[in-house]
């Protein structure tokens, strides 16, 4: 789920207030006298202008405001930079600077000298601005142009708002590295341990971005698991056998030297090659942000793994689950090895030669109607099928003893077919009639009619065949006349259990065969309702084949192609993918059996890893018998926890329909099934006793062992002398099994299974980051902490018939139990268009691309790891996701604003004394609403990362970010932030906020984000809390039970309020829009609704009531109560009414002031321009209120630039209202 954006208002539409504010202070860092040489906020500054350019830039200064308030607020408010110069300044427009403290080393600037407590701070700007009315009293315009600029508190901390990822993230990674912060939270963690088992990706290439979304995932889970308090351990792993790392080491190698090729050289050779991927796959995990026990992993080519699967396979060998069989198997000609379904892919379009043939009956059932004996001579049975190849090994014809079947006469068309094809082909160029001098080309065309099917539909001559009559199922009599285009005449009618029994003699080599009755798979829906049965080349054939006894004959060699074995030895070395299958065909088509053959399009199976078509054939095989405990597989699958739920429906459904595991390969690279043949009888030797010892010699030597040492020292003693009688065998176990056994050796599964393992002790040692094959020969992970069975598996839905299903498996098998209790699955990673990644097409997504940048930075450049977190973040896994150039920018994006909600909250903390925190009793009522919304958002957060539902985090905390902080929050707290004293109630009261809110977005974002999180913890300012050295040590924040208090009606009452702000600052753009206004605080806003209720609360919002023509509530009974205080006011009756300004409507909607009307009719003799008739909800119910917006009474504040009547009232300080006289009064004092 990607985020569309969120669009705002102008600075001007959305906040004038501060963006005027903002325009008369230039910002300290700005001013060459006080950093020379530091840039401000990482860009290039401009020279300071001079003091009379800056006096008569006092007329425009709104477009220096927007200039100066994108410095140092977040980017959720969307302001312009700077078009005038290349740095975030004021440009011409600013006004004079004064000479301004020094500031320390290494501090980002952001408004005024860091602090060393209030008072001391207080103190020094006092002097300051002393100093600067003394020696400035006669300047004119420099002296009232900026002379409080030393008295406005502007935030400023050393967290940047550029991230500099390519840098700084690989800093923090080694800070964590440093701290040993994942080994510390396990060892000090006070919760139970939490075990996400990790599945092991395959060690033979670059990793891509479905690798990124996967362990990105984890990593979430696992950090936010630490935040709670709990004990994770994350061991990653890598599958390091098989077939794919194997050809990857021919492929490397030139013909002459695979000559000399010996499978233990190829063993070390594939073993050199795995390990060096791992350590480059390695680095790319580490680079995204992934904690695990990286020196540690657990590879399947380790000895102590090895020998925990060896241990796996004995317990299931011992419970009666492991046989040897011949039956037929998925066997890929390419690589010349048997298959598991999990390792075959069925691409879309894959054409097959289909035929229809007919087999000649020679005798029939007494069940059948005697008047069918005299057409015996010209009646056959007929069959379709899609591998003609497989006609050599047929045994019989399979009925479905339900279906009904009709005895039918082939005739020519009728006429109206006879015009598109009478011969009984297709018309046009691919029609081939019986006139035809050429033979038809077999495997090529779109259909091909035999020699059969068009004597039958020609002229009878001397020449007619010798088969007239076929059976074929009823139901399709008319769709087979249509594709053969012929008439088919019923004569006789019976169910398929009367054909049982019947024979027929087959039409290659003249063996007699049966009829024999099939099962559910034979339908009318295709075909001809009767079923060629091979049992070397299928399933349902061999499961037939076992309840007739038929011979099973499968005359294919490893090569896929034909042996001596068919026809007699006429298609010996034929491939039976390609000649081979025409050469049946053909020889089908000599002897008058053929009636048809055309291109059939289907899906077929194909090797996933060489991507060629594979065969059934029938080959002697180790097997896991499934069917032996599939009951308890499946009632297995019941009690595990499925993310989400439609996965149960999927894997049940493949349990139920899976045959038993062929589990054996024959291949080098890989574990060795620990059996040993009779030399003479090929019998074979495999006891617990045999077993036991070769795992004994895998766990020491590793699984080399098996093709290094010889048969008397790989046999038990009791057995040595009969070394001379046995040969090891040389087939490997299929890779998933291999990984399907990770339960026992790297979590604590093998004490569940009660292996044979006799190396179970727990001495792993480490595996280097430059891992050799010695180094890869140390046992695995220590199995203390890691649950069994696990508590969460993770892994793409593909999963469901691979590494689930294995491990599934081989956990109730050896086990009696699943491995893990939960599992959660994802998606496939595609491109932006939503079409699959292609390096062909371009459309690829390098995860490290995205990370470090391309080798252009401008079109391809480095966004971080954090950048990509927040896409898996933002996306709904559970189904396919998409990622391209224009959703990373977005996220690029989402990203700042989350940066700069951070950075305006550190900022204004930098200051921030925890010991004068203001209670919670003592809040305004806006600093309460703003810790009941960030109490219900953290529960909400929290949630979603229980429920996995990491989207619904992005969308919570963004919006968070931008609606509820950005927005309005810190809008309209920048004014008693940044011109209110700052030892003042109501800006420690919003500090106080800050300050919880910075603890809890910081443990909100940093299981998605981390670098960010730990990037702003080391920036914490200088007094705030900090309990520990990273961000993952703090506890999780847990809201106050006060921060409750704040009931649900108050929540309605400011949701109300803020819809209503909303709605005035559209009035408010109309009428700057109209030159009425400049800013925000320029304006007086007017309000009646006919709602008492809501009136009411309005009025209570306002300092005065309104009577007559509109009293003006603008605050000045609490500003002149200020004024009058002595010091920094903190508490009692002057303290509380500076606060009920903070809660003030004025404060709200950032005007200066607030007219409630008590009649409509107030509204007309205003005279305004500018009004608006609106609803807001209130209550539940829509409410109407009038809005108008005029000209603010009064004079502008020189400091803060709210309008006030007592501007003007002080001798000192004409330009001051008496909020901002009060402050700079206080700052003397102190000085």
């Amino acid at each position: 789920m990607q985020s569309s954006g969120t669009h705002l208002l102008s600075s001007a539409a959305r906040s004038p207030a501060l963006s005027t504010l903002c325009g008369r202070m230039r910002c300290i860092c700005c001013a060459p006298s006080a950093l020379p040489a530091a840039p401000c906020l990482s860009t290039s500054l401009s020279a300071a202008p001079s003091a009379p350019a800056a006096s008569r830039a006092r007329k425009g200064t709104r477009a220096s405001a927007q200039s100066l308030r994108s410095a140092f607020l977040p980017p959720t408010l969307g302001f312009p930079r700077s078009s005038s110069s290349r740095h975030w300044g004021l440009g011409a427009t600013a006004p004079a600077t004064i000479t301004l403290p020094t500031v320390p080393a290494g501090a980002t600037v952001l408004g005024g000298a860091p602090g060393a407590g209030h008072v001391g701070r207080a103190r020094r700007l006092a002097v300051e601005a002393r100093g600067k009315r003394k020696g400035g009293e006669e300047g004119g315009a420099e002296q009232e142009g900026g002379k409080y600029k030393g008295t406005v508190c502007l935030p400023q901390t050393s967290f940047g708002m550029r991230a500099n990822a390519s840098t700084r993230e690989p800093e923090i990674q080694k800070l964590w590295e440093e701290l040993d912060v994942a080994k510390t939270l396990l060892e000090t963690n006070p919760g139970e341990p939490f075990t996400l088992h990790d599945g092991p990706p395959y060690a033979n290439g670059d990793l891509h971005i479905g690798h990124a979304l996967n362990k990105i995932l984890k990593d979430f889970i696992n950090r936010y698991q630490m935040l709670q308090g709990r004990k994770v351990k994350f061991v990653p792993g890598w599958d390091c056998h098989g077939l794919p790392i194997e050809l990857k080491v021919l492929q490397s190698m030139d013909s002459k030297a695979r000559q000399g090729l010996t499978p233990i050289k190829l063993r070390k050779k594939a073993a050199q090659f795995a390990l060096k991927t791992v350590d480059k796959q390695r680095e790319s995990f580490k680079r995204y942000g992934v904690w695990g026990d990286w020196a540690r992993p657990y590879l399947t080519l380790q000895p102590a793994y090895e020998a925990g699967q060896v241990g796996v396979f004995a317990r299931m060998f011992l419970n009666g689950h492991i046989y040897r069989g011949r039956k037929p198997v998925h066997w890929s000609p390419s690589s010349r090895t048997a298959l598991a379904e999990a390792e075959l892919e069925y691409p879309d379009v894959h054409v097959s030669r289909s035929i229809y043939t007919t087999f000649p009956l020679r005798s029939l059932s007494s069940s059948l109607p005697p008047s069918l004996t005299p057409l015996l001579p010209s009646l056959s049975l007929t069959i379709w099928t899609t591998t003609p190849w497989t006609i050599p090994g047929n045994a019989a014809v399979a009925v479905n003893d339900k279906i009904s079947y009709s005895v039918a006469e082939i005739g020519p068309p009728a006429p109206a077919a006879a015009a598109d094809g009478a011969d009984g082909s297709a018309s046009g160029d691919d029609a081939v009639t019986a006139a035809d001098p050429a033979p038809p080309s077999f495997g090529k065309g779109k259909r091909n009619a035999g020699s059969l099917l068009s004597s039958l539909c020609s002229t009878p001559s001397a020449d007619t065949p010798t088969t007239r009559y076929v059976i074929v199922a009823t139901d399709l009599l008319q769709s087979l006349q249509a594709t053969w285009h012929c008439s088919l005449t019923p004569v006789a009618t019976f169910l398929g259990s009367h054909l049982e029994g019947s024979t027929y003699q087959h039409p290659l080599d003249g063996r007699i065969c049966p009829v024999v009755v099939g099962g559910d798979y034979i339908t009318t829906e295709s075909g001809t309702g009767l079923v060629h049965t091979a049992p070397g080349h299928g399933q349902e054939d061999y499961a037939t084949g076992l309840k007739y006894g038929l011979e099973l004959i499968s005359p294919v060699d490893d090569d896929g192609r034909f042996t001596g074995e068919a026809k007699g030895g006429e298609f010996e070395g034929l491939s039976v993918l390609g000649e081979g299958n025409v050469a049946v065909m053909a020889a089908l088509d000599s002897n008058k059996s053929l009636l048809l053959e055309e291109a059939y399009e289907h899906k077929y199976p194909y090797d996933w890893r060489s991507k060629q078509p594979t065969i059934f054939r029938a080959t002697d095989q180790w097997f896991a018998s499934v069917q032996g405990f599939k009951q308890e597989a499946l009632e297995a699958i019941r009690g595990v926890n499925w993310f989400p739920p439609q996965g149960e429906k999927r894997i049940t459904a493949m349990v139920e329909g899976r045959s038993d595991w062929c589990i054996s390969r024959q291949r080098s690279w890989g574990v060795p099934i620990p059996a040993f043949y009779h030399a003479e009888t090929g019998e074979p030797l495999l006891t617990e006793e045999t077993i036991t010892h070769v795992q004994a010699i895998v766990a020491e030597k590793g699984s080399d062992a098996w093709w290094e040492m010889e048969v008397a020292d790989l046999l038990p003693p009791s057995l040595c002398d009969q070394a001379p009688l046995y040969r090891k065998g040389t087939d490997t176990m299929d890779v998933w099994f291999d990984s399907g056994s990770s339960w026992a050796t790297v979590l604590n599964g093998a004490s569940a299974s009660a292996s044979a393992s006799s190396s179970g002790s727990d001495t792993r040692g480490a595996v280097s980051e430059s891992a050799s094959g010695a180094e890869s020969k140390t046992l695995i992970s220590e199995s203390q902490g890691l649950n069994f069975p696990a508590d969460l598996y993770l892994e793409g839905s593909d999963q469901h018939r691979g590494w689930f299903q294995s491990s599934l498996l081989t956990g109730v098998a050896a086990a009696g139990t699943a491995p893990y209790k939960a599992v959660l699955t994802h998606g496939f990673v595609l491109d932006e268009r939503g079409m699959k990644m292609s390096k062909s097409v371009g459309n690829v997504v390098d995860p490290l691309t995205v990370i470090n940048g391309g080798k252009n930075q401008k079109t391809e450049p480095a966004y971080g790891a954090d950048v990509l977190r927040l896409w898996v973040a933002s996306v709904d896994y559970s189904g396919d996701v998409v990622i391209g150039p224009n959703i990373v920018k977005q996220m690029g994006d989402v990203y700042r604003k989350l940066r700069g909600t951070l950075r305006f909250m550190l900022g204004n903390l930098h200051d921030y004394e925890p010991s004068e925190a203001v209670p919670y009793v003592q809040l305004p009522a806006l600093d309460r609403y703003a810790l009941r919304r960030l109490a219900d958002v953290m529960g909400e957060v929290q949630q979603s990362y229980e429920d996995f539902q990491f989207y619904r985090f992005y969308q919570l905390i963004q919006r968070f970010a931008v609606v509820d902080l950005s927005n309005f929050y810190f809008d309209v707290c920048k004014d008693r932030l940044y011109v209110g004293g700052q030892g003042y109630l109501t800006r420690r009261a919003c500090q106080t906020v800050l300050a919880h809110h910075l603890s809890a977005f910081l443990a909100a974002i940093a299981p998605v984000l981390p670098h960010m999180a730990e990037d702003a913890w080391q920036n914490l300012p200088n007094n705030f809390p900090r309990p520990s050295p990273s961000v993952f040590q703090m506890p999780w924040p847990k809201p106050e039970a006060d921060w409750l208090s704040f009931g649900d009606a108050d929540l309605a009452t400011w949701g109300t309020l803020i819809e209503l702000r909303s709605e005035v600052n559209k009035v408010m753009e109309r009428a700057r829009m109209g030159k009425l206004i400049g800013a925000n605080l320029d304006a007086a806003v007017y309000l009646h609704t006919p709602s008492a209720s809501l009136a009411s609360t309005l009025l209570a919002l306002s300092d005065s009531p309104a009577s007559g023509n509109g009293a003006a509530a603008t605050g000045e009974a609490a500003a002149a109560a200020a004024a009058a205080a002595e010091g920094v006011q903190t508490s009692g009756a002057k303290g509380a009414e500076e606060l009920q300004a903070v809660d003030n409507l004025r404060t709200v909607f950032l005007s200066s002031q607030v007219h409630i009307l008590p009649s409509e009719s107030d509204l007309a003799p205003l005279g305004l321009d500018f009004s608006s008739d609106v609803e807001v909800q209130w209550g539940g119910e829509p409410t109407r209120v009038l809005v108008g917006v005029g000209r603010a009474d009064g004079s502008k504040c020189e400091r803060c630039w709210n309008y006030s009547e007592r501007v003007g009232s002080f001798a000192e300080h004409p330009t001051l209202c008496s909020r901002c006289h009060a402050v700079v009064a206080d700052l003397v004092v102190m000085a």
